[in-house]
């Protein structure tokens, strides 16, 4: 079976233009000339989509220029169109590249380019991830404050600056606050992956500052406000840190927390995407 290379593996493509003509396809797909709010469903969050109003359009990823099928059990592999009561259109991205697949940062960061090129000012970034405060449970979300990246890479390429001062907007935070008064904040650690960290690596991102352990998130946060939007990002936490809880890590109890949170971080999720 042959494969037809990706474009954005070229290194002479413009990821832009590739975002662009994914933005066109998914006009001609959907039938909506343009998006307001895009949505990225981590693990935990996907039943979000079927609560926050009508479907316009589901779309297999493939069918849509630069996106491939999810390599990660628990992500679906679907772009889906969403029109809210209040009139918004709503892009909820459930094909989402992890930097530790290996297919380099502008693949991982093509669903957010995207997202900017359909008309989206409002980017939610959604997550499982692995909790470092001892008080926190699994399966309780958390609001994204800030994050450090670990990865060694960036999706900004050459001379290009972008301040991240406020990368997480405290207004939708605030707003957040204002649909669940009980929602903590914590900071964000992005490592590379695929292996979870080792309980030194917890206590290193602990030291300083992170909150958060996860292998998503902070490499399409900085490519979405590169892009000139507004970020809302929040975790479940789907377990404690190695190190943290005394029993090993592993993927089916990633998976297990997020379908039994699912229901009401979902019905949260739609709340506070309703308020937008």
């Amino acid at each position: 079976m042959s494969h037809e290379p990706h474009p954005l593996d070229d290194p002479a493509a413009d990821p832009f233009e590739i975002a662009a003509r994914a933005a066109a396809d998914i006009a001609r797909l959907t039938g909506v000339e343009r998006h307001d709010i895009a949505l990225t469903l981590g693990s935990g969050w996907g039943q979000a989509a079927d609560l926050i109003g009508e479907t316009v359009a589901t779309l297999d990823a493939t069918e849509v220029t630069g996106f491939s099928r999810p390599a990660l059990e628990g992500h679906g592999g679907t772009i889906r169109s969403i029109r809210t009561p209040r009139g918004s259109h709503v892009l909820v991205i459930g094909a989402r590249t992890h930097y530790y697949e290996g297919h380099g940062v502008r693949r991982v960061v093509h669903s957010v380019r995207t997202a900017a090129a359909t008309g989206v000012r409002t980017m939610v970034l959604t997550n499982g991830a692995g909790g470092i405060r001892h008080t926190w449970k699994p399966g309780q979300p958390v609001l994204i404050s800030d994050h450090i990246n670990l990865t060694g890479a960036s999706p900004l390429e050459g001379a290009t600056f972008v301040d991240l001062t406020d990368l997480y907007s405290r207004r939708l935070r605030d707003l957040a606050h204002r649909v669940d008064a009980s929602l903590e904040e914590g900071v964000y650690c992005q490592f590379r992956g695929p292996q979870y960290e080792t309980p030194a690596e917890v206590q290193m991102a602990k030291i300083i500052g992170g909150h958060i352990v996860g292998m998503s998130t902070a490499l399409e946060a900085i490519a979405a406000r590169q892009a000139g939007m507004e970020i809302l990002g929040m975790s479940l936490i789907t377990n404690l840190a190695a190190g943290i809880q005394t029993t090993p890590l592993s993927h089916a109890e990633v998976i297990e927390a997020g379908q039994a949170a699912s229901p009401r971080i979902s019905a949260l999720l739609a709340q506070i995407v309703a308020q937008l």
